[in-house]
């Protein structure tokens, strides 16, 4: 049964003609409409689905996959599979299944969860302290003085610091065209440390030009271009043929002054015509040269059949085997000679390959320099993808996807195969999302660039799916970036600006923390030990001026990493607690020396502690911006301004007073905290410093020896023993090359001296 409209079931038949897209996984039959037997196969297009850059071939048997193109022929075919069954309904159900919390949740997830159970556990202790002093009277007091103190602690403002962190950064990613669709892939795209990314179209121009040709003696690369053009047929769709047509208008100057629609060869004259057939595998065109009246044949087609027409060659077919072996589509040139057209002289072979853009080696170069290793993706053979890796100047190290679906390989292997490569030919969307899945389980971020169908699951899976320049609809809804340029180039710029807007990030989580830690940590003390707590309008007034303040971090001044960044969550606590610890001693020894020094007011004892709580912790944003000395990059005007101009505020307001908020306590003690709190940053900057010089992974290991660390711990000393194997083997090979250098300075030496004797 012949059926004409969208729905098809399994065991329908369909007609599969040039323009039509399968509408299902059919199986072709290798005959017409009418039965007739077909004598070609069909050209089907299915670079969306599988990344293959030129049009399959597919004859009796084959299977046609839906959403594929017919480029060339027809057939009829046979329904297989239909819905979620067919090659693409699998990817789809693939895009399902990947529904992951995102990286960035996570890390805000583990800081505000780590905050609020430290606030809640202190909280309580002084809430059930002062209930015992109390006798268990004035509840709705202590409960009152807890909350505030609660509400004041709780970083409220983290994830709005960031998420304007990242809108500001996702900004000057438009200005570079790149469109940010998930504001966290802007953090993420900072901890990258493998890029997959598609071939087709996106490391390459997914347009099939001319390569270095092979020549016989006595012709010239415009010779073969041109005899090419004459055997070409004018205004196919076919790749090959516009190919050859592109590159002679490109190249022979007789050709470039022919305007968009003409085809005529000025002094040539073309008398007959054979297009292409599947039979003879060749198309031959007899050409008059008016000129000279000379009448010549020349024919272009399948390098065996020009080689056997022309009567052979073993310089011919070694070439052709050397072009193979690179992956390269050859194609023989011929024509005749002598004005007798039946003796054929060979021209050469031109070979055709779809070329790497002219910015992606470069761009591939400063990804590696940035310390992101590139691994290239692609559905075409393993000798076309180790051809394009070389002229990218990567590595040939290509492994074929099957690879890693391999029943009888154990996983551990299978891991291995997928991280040493340097990309993966072959694959299919399956083998795409495994290679992203694979990687991730290895504890590594992994950004996806792609432009098909065949790359929306994997790019759904990757911690930042990139959709590039020209991609289809799939691919861009399931990405999270978009790049409106075409190429790799601006990825670039994309992790520079992320990872720019990491370490603000980064800088404003350190600071917030350990502001929060010594807050809870001063207050917690205080209040059991002395009773003395500030009053709620005060605490509020802190933790909104503060926060207010720390939104310019977004247009702050960025060192960035030459590597990957990474939350290291541990570390980051750590030095909160311990740079925590010296603000909480700086705000005790202000507390002591007010009180029993100066005997100050209870009044100006609050404003005293209001605007060292308010000043002290904040300048430490100037030290966490970060790892190094605070000088080493000095922060932008907007961000100095906020923050000094903040404590300003609060200075003066202290100094003068500000009725039912503060008592006014002076300009020397307004002026002399905020020295204090200014200098007393700089000494916290040292420290810092300190801490993350003598900090490393094996000290994170050995203080917290989680299994994931102790198996890191084991290889990195197995690497370091090879190393230093290495480096000791090189020296003695070094110390017997100068002790054989110095034996035969000695012989010559000796052989001198018996010559003059």
């Amino acid at each position: 049964m012949l059926l004409l409209d969208s729905l098809k079931m399994p065991g329908d038949v369909v007609v599969l003609r040039l323009g039509d897209i399968v509408p299902a996984d059919c199986r072709l039959l290798g005959i017409g409409v009418h039965g007739e037997p077909v004598e070609g196969n069909l050209q089907i297009d299915q670079s969306a689905l599988t990344g293959e850059s030129l049009p399959v071939s597919k004859g009796k048997g084959s299977t046609a996959y839906s959403s594929s193109i017919v480029k060339q022929g027809q057939q009829m075919g046979v329904v297989t599979k239909t819905g979620e069954r067919t090659f693409i309904g699998r990817a789809a159900t693939l895009m399902s299944n990947t529904n992951e919390q995102g990286h960035f949740q996570k890390v805000i997830n583990r800081i505000g969860n780590f905050l609020v159970v430290v606030t809640v556990v202190l909280v309580a202790i002084i809430f059930t302290v002062l209930m015992v002093k109390s006798g268990g009277h004035d509840v709705l007091k202590v409960l009152g003085d807890v909350l505030v103190l609660t509400v004041a602690a709780i970083p409220v403002g983290l994830p709005t610091v960031m998420s304007v962190t990242m809108a500001v950064g996702a900004k000057q990613l438009a200005k570079k065209e790149v469109i940010v669709k998930r504001l966290t892939a802007v953090e993420e795209m900072a901890s990258v440390s493998v890029l997959c990314s598609d071939k087709t179209g996106t490391l390459t121009l997914n347009e099939l030009t001319f390569d270095q040709p092979w020549l016989c003696k006595g012709y010239t690369s415009d010779d073969i271009l041109l005899y090419s053009y004459m055997a070409a047929e004018q205004g196919a769709n076919d790749p090959i043929e516009l190919a050859v047509r592109t590159a002679a208008r490109a190249q022979l100057d007789v050709l470039k002054s022919l305007g968009e629609r003409e085809t005529k060869i000025p002094g040539y004259k073309t008398t007959s015509f054979l297009p292409f057939n599947p039979v003879t595998k060749l198309t031959q065109a007899t050409i008059l040269n008016q000129a000279t009246g000379e009448t010549f044949k020349v024919a272009k087609g399948a390098p065996q059949v020009i080689i056997k027409l022309t009567g052979g060659s073993d310089d011919a077919v070694h070439a052709v085997n050397s072009l193979a072996r690179r992956g390269l589509r050859a194609l023989g040139v011929a024509r005749t000679i002598g004005g007798d057209l039946e003796e054929w002289e060979l021209i050469g072979m031109i070979s055709l390959l779809d070329p790497p853009r002219p910015d992606s080696g470069e761009t591939i170069a400063r990804c590696h320099e940035m310390g992101v290793s590139v691994k290239m993706i692609t559905g075409d053979q393993l000798i076309i993808a180790k051809e394009v890796a070389q002229r990218l100047g990567m590595q040939r190290a290509i492994l074929d996807a099957q690879k890693l679906v391999e029943a009888d390989a154990p996983e551990e292997e299978i891991v291995r195969r997928c991280v040493k490569a340097d990309g993966f030919a072959q694959v299919i969307p399956e083998h795409k999302y495994r290679v992203v899945e694979l990687l991730q389980e290895q504890g590594l971020l992994v950004g996806m660039t792609g432009d098909g169908v065949n790359d929306a699951p994997a790019l759904k899976k990757a911690n930042v799916g990139i959709a590039v320049h020209g991609c289809t609809d799939a691919a861009r809804s399931a990405s999270d970036i978009v790049l409106l340029a075409p190429g790799l180039s601006t990825i670039v710029d994309g992790i520079t600006t992320s990872r720019a807007i990491f370490q603000r990030m980064r800088s404003y989580a350190l600071y917030r923390i350990t502001s929060t830690i010594h807050f809870l940590i001063f207050f917690f003390f205080v209040t059991i030990i002395f009773q003395w707590q500030l009053r709620a309008i005060l605490l509020i007034f802190i933790a909104v001026l503060n926060d207010a303040a720390t939104l310019v971090i977004s247009v702050d001044n960025a060192q960035i990493s030459p590597k990957p960044d990474k939350w290291r969550i541990g570390q980051l606590i750590t030095m909160s607690v311990v740079l925590a610890v010296f603000l909480t001693a700086a705000s005790f020894a202000h507390f002591f020396i007010a009180r029993d020094v100066f005997h100050v007011s209870k009044e100006e004892l609050e404003t005293i502690m209001y605007l060292h709580i308010s000043s002290c912790p904040h300048f430490v944003i100037f030290s966490t911006r970060l790892s190094g000395f605070f000088w080493e990059n000095i922060p932008s005007w907007t961000f100095t301004v906020a923050i000094l101009g903040t404590q300003v505020f609060a200075m003066l307001i202290s100094v003068f007073g500000v009725p039912g908020l503060t008592t006014a306590i002076g300009w020397g003690w307004g002026c002399g905290i905020i020295a204090i709190s200014l200098g007393y940053f700089i000494v916290l900057d040292f420290v810092k410093v300190f801490l993350f010089r003598v900090w490393s992974f094996e000290l994170t290991a050995k203080l917290w020896p989680t299994p994931a660390r102790r198996r890191e711990l084991a290889k990195r000393k197995v690497q370091k023993a090879v190393k230093a194997r290495v480096v000791t083997n090189t020296e003695k090979v070094r110390t017997a090359m100068r002790a054989i250098y110095a034996i035969s300075l000695l012989q010559s030496s000796v052989s001198e001296k018996q010559s003059t004797m």
